[in-house]
């Protein structure tokens, strides 16, 4: 018998905002583990502002804290910082990357993600990134909030499979397999 993770998704780019839900063939809490504590195993190493490759990306656990990744020169470069922190139910953070994806100190969009347990070992997660309006004329390299959707997909795509195949991986069942 396999275990699946399946991923629908809607998207609302209207008010500026991408909207996704997801379902995780997880725990909530191991859901929630693997988006915060263990990001670096399912961030596409592809993604990265530093000027040396990826190693780490990094959500420290609380209030305040910071988004950052860690590249293989040991540099840090910051993404943002921890706006709540409700674990396992519920985590908002500021992205603070422009248009061209610097970091800005100045801009905060929000990336929220709720973590709704639907079953003991399957997990519903919604996920909203808003206010990208915020990112309009500065010289954007992707395409809007659609080009940004689609980036997210990807990206939320990878969470699915990494958070799926390690639950089974924990229950002795073979890897996730995941369905559109």
């Amino acid at each position: 018998m396999s275990t699946s993770t399946s991923t629908s998704t809607s998207t609302s780019t209207s008010k500026g905002s991408i909207r996704k839900q997801l379902t995780v063939e997880a725990p909530i809490e191991r859901a929630f583990r693997v988006f915060t504590a263990s990001m670096g195993t399912w961030w596409p190493k592809s993604h990265h502002i530093g000027k040396s490759p990826l190693v780490q990306c990094v959500v420290e656990p609380r209030v305040g804290g910071r988004w950052y990744e860690v590249c293989e020169d040991g540099s840090e470069c910051d993404w943002g910082q921890v706006l709540a922190w409700e674990p396992p139910n519920r985590l908002v953070l500021a992205w603070q990357l422009d248009a061209t994806f610097a970091f800005d100190r100045e801009l905060i969009t929000e990336v929220e993600v709720r973590f709704s347990e639907l079953a003991p070992r399957r997990t519903r997660v919604d996920f909203e990134h808003r206010d990208l309006e915020k990112l309009a004329g500065a010289g954007a390299v992707v395409a809007g909030p659609q080009g940004m959707d689609a980036g997210w997909g990807m990206i939320l795509e990878l969470f699915v499979r990494t958070a799926g195949s390690e639950a089974a991986e924990a229950a002795g069942a073979p890897a996730a397999a995941v369905r559109g």
